[in-house]
């Protein structure tokens, strides 16, 4: 069939066109050509029109700026349809339906295979390569490194729901009995924190099984069996923290959940606040605000809440917003936000910045969310550090006592 076509078309080419319109004079056009507005304006328009083919025959106007090739994979038996992985705050809600996501991916699939669902595969400094699909988590299970089973004797004292951190008599304090070990080797320290963890069992086990132990994990305080993801954790190696809701801009319409610190509360408030939020499980090292804009400006907020944390010897560590503001037993304050966009390209090169700040400086803290593909792109990351010449570190291992 094609062939006949072909045949056809040669055929009406040899071929002049038979015009049926009258024939057309020239004359008047060449007449008002003559006039000279009516030739400036024809010549203008005869550059642009020359500027337009030789940019179209000869060449890509954008030839030369920086560009990236993302190879797609299809799985040539995969269904033409089927539900698709929760993405971004949606994944994490308190309302989601967890149980169509507890079989998401497949934790056994080969990393060299390819990206995951046909996404860009993104290559870090050591050869490694972090798919950006939010789907399956490939990177390999980790060896367990247990940390000493929570509760620790003499490190907690009862409180009206639930056992609550506190000095020992002997001066031993949860800020460092409870955080994880950690000896300098002279390399330049990187840190990362993974928060979020809890409401999504999928992320929640990825993360304690899949990222080094170093890593430092963050729960939310209302997450269904918290003591036993942290007793999970623990187990792995991981020292872990406890997310304290802060009021941001926008309250109450932008509500962090239950218990929020507010800016305009009394220190009573507070600590009462404070001990429901901290009762809810033992075995961490510090507390890290989750939002809290409004509540960071507030000094008087801010003083009863980290003088709580002093007086129940519990560091804190914020993610950035809360610097200037010192306290606590122990304090630190990220130095990074890795994962602002959730796509790989985006964590990679923010994985990447820490690095050189830490090369620059002796020492970073990132902190990000448990996105899928933050924890993929932080697990693949992590593998390379040593043999690019830093040392990854728990987050205690960057904090500071005030004043020091």
């Amino acid at each position: 069939m094609f062939a006949k076509r072909e045949s056809a078309l040669a055929a009406a080419a040899g071929a002049a066109p038979q015009s049926k319109l009258p024939r057309l004079s020239l004359a008047p056009v060449i007449d008002a050509l003559k006039r000279p507005p009516v030739a400036v304006g024809a010549a203008g328009f005869l550059l642009l029109g020359t500027v337009a083919l030789f940019l179209t025959v000869l060449g890509d106007p954008r030839a030369g700026t920086p560009s990236a090739r993302a190879v797609l994979h299809r799985d040539a038996h995969a269904p033409a349809a089927g539900p698709e992985a929760p993405t971004g705050m949606e994944a994490f809600g308190m309302g989601g339906d967890w149980a169509a996501w507890q079989t998401l991916g497949d934790p056994n699939a080969d990393p060299a295979s390819g990206a995951a669902g046909g996404d860009a595969l993104i290559t870090l400094p050591d050869g490694a390569t972090v798919a950006g699909g939010g789907g399956a988590i490939s990177a390999p299970k980790q060896a367990p490194q247990p940390l000493t089973a929570a509760p620790i004797a003499g490190l907690s004292q009862p409180g009206p729901n639930g056992p609550l951190p506190t000095i020992a008599a002997d001066g031993r304090v949860p800020a460092q009995a409870y955080a994880r070990p950690f000896r300098p080797n002279g390399k330049p320290r990187v840190a990362l924190i993974v928060g979020g963890l809890g409401l999504n069992a999928v992320t929640t086990r990825a993360a304690i099984e899949r990222l080094p132990a170093e890593v430092t994990l963050s729960f939310v305080p209302y997450a269904d069996g918290l003591q036993g993801w942290i007793d999970l954790a623990r187990a792995q190696g991981h020292e872990v923290m406890i997310e304290i809701p802060m009021e941001p801009s926008g309250y109450p319409d932008n509500d962090p959940g239950p218990q929020t610190l507010l800016a305009n509360a009394t220190p009573d408030d507070i600590t009462a606040r404070m001990a429901w939020l901290l009762g809810r499980a033992t075995g961490y090292f510090a507390v890290t605000n989750y939002l809290g804009d409004r509540f960071v400006a507030s000094d008087n907020g801010m003083s009863s809440f980290l003088s709580y944390l002093r007086q129940h010897g519990v560091a804190f560590i914020d993610d950035g917003s809360a610097r200037r503001k010192p306290g606590a037993w122990a304090r630190a304050s990220a130095d990074s936000i890795i994962d602002e966009t959730q796509t790989p390209a985006f964590i990679v090169g923010r994985l990447n910045a820490l690095e050189a700040r830490a090369k620059a400086t002796g020492a970073a803290l990132g902190t990000g969310f448990s996105y899928p593909v933050t924890v993929e792109a932080a697990a693949r990351w992590t593998a390379g550090l040593d043999a690019r010449g830093l040392q990854l570190a728990p987050a205690s291992a960057m904090t500071q006592r005030p004043g020091r």
